[in-house]
C-alpha cells in the first residue's frame, strides 16, 4: 500500500484555526444564561435610545442623511453590536495570563498567539451575533419598524463588514491586553480604551451627526470600522468597496501591530525569566 500523502501545510494550519474557532464557539455557549441576560439588556437600553432618537429625529427631521426608520434601525443595530464587538473591552483573557505567567504556556504552543487569539475571538464573537444581536433587532422590528435589507448581495457585504469588524476590534482589545507586559497594571489602559472605544466606533451617537474636524477624525479612526462602517453597510449609506476597504486596512495595520508587539513581548518574557 502506498502511503496517504499528508494535507497541505496550508490545510492544515486552516484547519487548526478553524477548530479553534469552533472552540471558541463552544466555549462561550456554555454561558447561555448571561447571553439572554445580555440581549435583555441590550434590548431594555435599545428601547430607551429609540425614543431618545426619535426625538431628535422629529426634532431634526433627515439629520445625518437618516430617516426616522434609519435612525431607530442604527439604535438597535448597534445594541446588537455590543456583544459581537465586545464594545466594553475585555474578551481576551490575555492580560490575566501575563499577569499570572500562564502565557508561557501560550508562547510555547506550535501556533501564533495573535493568530490561535483571533481565532477564538472569531468563535465568541459568531455565538454572541445569535444570542446577543438577533434579539435586540426582533425587538425594534416588532415594536418599532426596522430597515431589513432584501438583496443577497447586501447582506453577504454585512457579514464580511461584521467580520472585519470584529477583526478590528480584536486587534484594538489585544494591544491593550499585551500592554500588561510593560506596565504593572493594564486596568487604566483598558478604561481608556473603552471611552475611546464607546464615542468613537458610533455606539453613543452616529459619527455622521458630529460636527467638523472632530467628526471627520472620528470616521477616520479605526473605531468607526467597529459599529458605524457596518451599521451604514447594512443601511447602503457608504459603497460597499469603500466601507471593506476602510476596514481591511485597519484590521491589516493593528494586527502587524500586534505581530510585532507579541515578539517583543515575548524576548520581554525570556529576559525577565518568567
Amino acid at each position: 500500500m502506498s502511503p496517504v500523502p499528508a494535507p497541505p501545510a496550508e490545510e492544515v494550519v486552516f484547519q487548526l484555526y478553524a477548530r479553534i474557532a469552533w472552540y471558541g464557539f463552544r466555549r462561550h455557549s456554555a454561558y447561555r444564561a448571561a447571553a439572554v441576560a445580555g440581549a435583555f439588556t441590550n434590548s431594555v437600553f435599545g428601547i430607551l435610545r429609540a425614543y431618545v432618537l426619535i426625538a431628535l429625529w422629529q426634532a431634526r427631521p433627515g439629520l445625518a442623511g437618516y430617516d426616522m426608520t434609519d435612525a431607530i434601525t442604527f439604535c438597535f443595530l448597534t445594541q446588537g453590536m455590543i456583544g459581537p464587538m465586545q464594545l466594553f473591552g475585555g474578551g481576551i483573557g490575555l492580560a490575566e495570563r501575563l499577569r499570572t505567567g500562564d502565557a508561557a504556556i501560550d508562547l510555547l504552543r506550535p501556533a501564533s498567539l495573535l493568530a490561535w487569539s483571533l481565532a477564538d475571538d472569531l468563535g465568541r464573537a459568531a455565538y454572541l451575533l445569535l444570542w446577543r444581536s438577533v434579539p435586540p433587532m426582533l425587538l425594534g422590528a416588532a415594536l418599532f419598524g426596522i430597515t431589513v435589507p432584501t438583496a443577497p448581495g447586501t447582506w453577504a457585504a454585512v457579514a464580511a463588514s461584521l467580520v472585519l469588524g470584529v477583526m478590528v476590534s480584536f486587534g484594538l482589545r489585544y494591544l491593550v491586553a499585551l500592554s500588561a507586559c510593560w506596565i504593572l497594571d493594564d486596568r487604566g489602559v483598558a478604561q481608556l480604551a473603552l471611552v475611546l472605544s464607546l464615542f468613537f466606533s458610533g455606539m453613543v451617537v452616529p459619527l455622521n451627526i458630529v460636527p467638523g474636524w472632530l467628526g471627520e477624525l472620528a470616521n477616520a479612526l479605526p473605531w468607526a470600522a467597529m459599529v458605524q462602517v457596518p451599521a451604514d453597510v447594512y443601511l447602503g449609506k457608504i459603497a460597499v468597496a469603500e466601507a471593506l476597504a476602510f476596514q481591511a486596512g485597519w484590521a491589516a495595520v493593528i494586527l502587524a501591530l500586534g505581530a510585532l508587539l507579541t515578539g517583543a513581548a515575548r524576548r520581554k518574557v525570556v529576559i525577565q525569566g518568567g
